[in-house]
Order: C-alpha cells, then structure tokens, then sequence
C-alpha cells in the first residue's frame, strides 16, 4: 500500500507544479491498486486489481494491459484479466490506468506483478509433451522422460476442460518405445458456440514430487486426426474408376480432405489422387452426401487388371487450425480380374530350372572354348625321362635278374654234379 500513496503524492505534485501555465497539461491518472494474481484450473492465470485511488471524478476510467513483452495488448473497463497460458515460464502482466479507449492516450505508470514458474530442476521437466485428438473422441498424449529422472519414475498426467467441470486424473499411462504414453476419453459438442475457444489443459508431474512439472494447452481446434473412411464399393463406369466411400463420424464432408490411392498389380505403377471434396455428380451412383457417403472419378485406371485402392482423410483449414495430421489408410479394396496363379507357379518352376542349364552348357562351353583358345604346353622334361630315364631303368633291372638267374643255376649245378661223384665212388 506504500507504492500507490507515494505514487498518488507524486501526482498531485506534478499536477500542482504545471497548473501556472498557460495551456492545461494532460490529465494523467494514477496507477492501479492491489494489482493481484491467481492461477485456477492447471493454466488458467487470472489477474485483478483495483481502481487507482484520487482518481479524476471527470474520468471514464479504462485499463491498458500487455504482459511483460509487450504483447497481447488490451483496453478494457474491466479491472481483471485471465488468460491460458503453460506455466513453464515467468509470466508478468503490466497494467495501467487512463481516461478513455483511445490508446494514444498516455496511460497511468505500469503496475506489474508476476507468476513464478514451478519449483524444481528444469532439466527433470519431461520433453516433447504432445497431445493429439482422435477422432474428436480420446486424447492421447506422449512425453519423453527428463534428462535428470530416474528410469523407475512414476508419472501422473492431469487434465481439464470446460466440459469436465474439474481437474481430472489420467488412469491409462502405458509406454510406447521410448515414449510415455496416456490416453483418456474427451467428447465435447462441436457445436458450440465457445467451442474454437476451448482448450484442453494438460499437466504432468510424478508422484514424489521429484521432478518440475510441465504444462500444456492443446487447442481444441488442431493436433486433430480422425478415423480412416470406409471404401463402400468399387465400380467402372465410362472406362472410369468410381470409388464410393463414407466419412468417419462425426466429421462432415467440408471439415476433411482426402487422398485415394491405387496401385495396378500388372504394371506396378501408383495412382495418387488428393482433393478437398467430392468430385462425384450424386446422380451418378445411391449415395446421399447428408449421411457422409463421398465419391471420386478416377481416370485413366485399367479395368482388366487387378486394382487394389485404399483411402484415408485428414482435416482442413476451413474447420480446424491445421491440416497436417493424416488418418491411417483405409482397408484396402480391390476390383478387376485376377491373374490365374497356376501360371505364376509353373513360371516360378520353369524359371529356375532354365536358368540353372543355361548355367551349365555356358560352363561346359566356355571350358571347351578355354582349352581351344589356350591348349596345355607340354612338358620337355617329362617327354626325355619317358624316353632316357625310364628304359635305363628297366635295363639294369633286367640285367641284374638275368645275373642273378645264372649264378643260381650254376650253384645248383655244382652241387649236383659233386652228388653223383659220391655215389659212384662208393
């Protein structure tokens, strides 16, 4: 209370002194008092203040408003001001006084008064907090852990909405990979009027407290991923490939765009086809655009082959903030005749087997052709010892049995022959 007194003294001194000149000195006001913050819900900061005391009785007062980097700028009667913002950070709120809406007007000294972000490391904060809303039913959000957190931390994600009434406590927490994951019901009336001003408020911290909690505000009207479509039926017509479908609910026709792809099992090509709305004349197939049911004309597509095409959606800027996150493909549907697979079997058999003779008759002939091109040299050395070196050989052997024969022969004789001496004599 002692700032606002010394500030209103002032005032009455700077207007005492210019009072003795000849053109009247612009009225200025004196600051706001008890200027005070609060924080509801998880991100919702609320300001309040009073008005500035000896203020002019001849003055309609108005409050000028920017947080601390001058942003955000507002006039207003209104002696309160709240906004939704993360509480990750230092956020500060400068007001001030003045008589009128014009913003030329020099307002009061700026009171500021700030709020302190949560206590704790930043660094044990959890990273790429992400939520995205599916289908316009669950929200599904995903962090990653702290750098200083240990592996065993239990997490806690808390949420609110207007539609809930109260904080509520995420129950569904799984992990994904590296990721943390959690997923909760959040179903609001799209037709709202307040709705493209709703929020959801998303904070996560752990159980013990040993970490810094971190927020976020996920935007009801982005981070948006619907249901993929459902392929009806497949027909040609005009030599043109009609494909009939239906939007996932609840979305309508002119809050999605949409991309119909189709491959051709024959000559391997893709066809992609991404427009904003139906290209069908309803008059041209059962179908009503009031319960969802989409066309598209393709041309140009084969009929007498096997096509195979899928769908999928995503939303676009004329509903919603973005147009970025696309539904998965849809199940796939095909149309056209199948390629008897008997004949792919036999193919498969024949296939191999030609190319392993092939294989064989180009070995055997490229041998064939080798010792053509390139016949073997034959050895000088070997050709003189077959003829030298190996009869010698056979010679001696001869020779030296024909000795030994002999000198047999002769022994035995000359033993007989002393024999038949004995027995005469005697």
């Amino acid at each position: 209370m002692e700032l606002p007194a010394r500030l209103c003294a002032l005032w009455a001194l700077l207007l005492s002194a210019g009072g003795g000149g000849d053109a009247a000195p612009a009225e200025i006001q004196p600051p706001v008092t008890n200027l005070s913050v609060s924080v509801e819900n998880l991100c919702t900061v609320i300001w309040t203040w009073n008005p500035p005391e000896g203020a002019s009785p001849n003055c309609s007062l108005w409050y000028f408003s920017h947080f601390g980097n001058k942003q955000d700028k507002e006039i207003a009667p209104e002696t309160r001001r709240s906004k939704e913002v993360p509480l990750n950070e230092r956020i500060c709120l400068q007001v001030g006084s003045q008589c009128s809406a014009n913003e030329s007007d020099n307002p009061s000294v700026l009171v500021e008064k700030c709020i302190s972000p949560p206590e704790g490391d930043p660094e044990s904060a959890v990273t790429e907090l992400q939520c995205v809303w599916h289908n316009l039913s669950y929200m599904k959000c995903t962090w990653l852990p702290g750098k200083n957190t240990s592996p065993d931390t239990n997490y806690t994600l808390y949420y609110w909405h207007s539609s809930l009434g109260k904080i509520r406590q995420c129950e569904n927490i799984y992990r994904e990979s590296q990721h943390i994951t959690c997923s909760f019901i959040l179903t609001t009336k799209i037709k709202d009027p307040s709705f493209d001003q709703d929020n959801v408020q998303v904070m996560v911290k752990d159980n013990a407290g040993k970490i810094r909690p971190s927020f976020h505000i996920v935007p009801l009207t982005s981070h948006v991923q619907p249901d993929p479509p459902h392929i009806k039926r497949l027909f040609f017509q005009h030599g043109d490939l009609y494909v009939v479908g239906k939007n996932p609910q609840p979305f309508s026709s002119a809050c999605l765009s949409y991309q119909v792809k189709v491959n051709n099992s024959q000559t391997e090509t893709r066809f992609s086809l991404t427009v904003d709305e139906s290209i069908c004349n309803h008059s041209e197939f059962e179908g009503n655009p009031e319960d969802g049911t989409i066309c598209f004309r393709i041309p140009g597509v084969l009929h007498d082959t096997l096509n195979t095409v899928r769908m999928r959606v995503k939303t676009n800027k004329i509903c919603y903030a973005d147009d970025k996150l696309w539904s998965n493909w849809s199940p796939a549907m095909t149309i056209g005749k199948k390629t008897n697979p008997t004949l792919y079997i036999i193919m498969l058999l024949i296939i191999p087997i030609i190319v392993a003779g092939a294989i064989i008759v180009l070995l055997l002939y490229l041998k064939r052709l080798k010792i053509i091109i390139f016949p073997p040299i034959p050895d000088p050395g070997k050709i003189f010892k077959e003829m030298f070196g190996d009869q010698n050989d056979d010679t001696l052997h001869w020779k030296k049995y024909d000795i030994y024969e002999k000198q047999t022969k002769e022994e035995t004789d000359s033993v007989v022959l002393i024999e038949n001496l004995k027995r005469t004599s005697q």
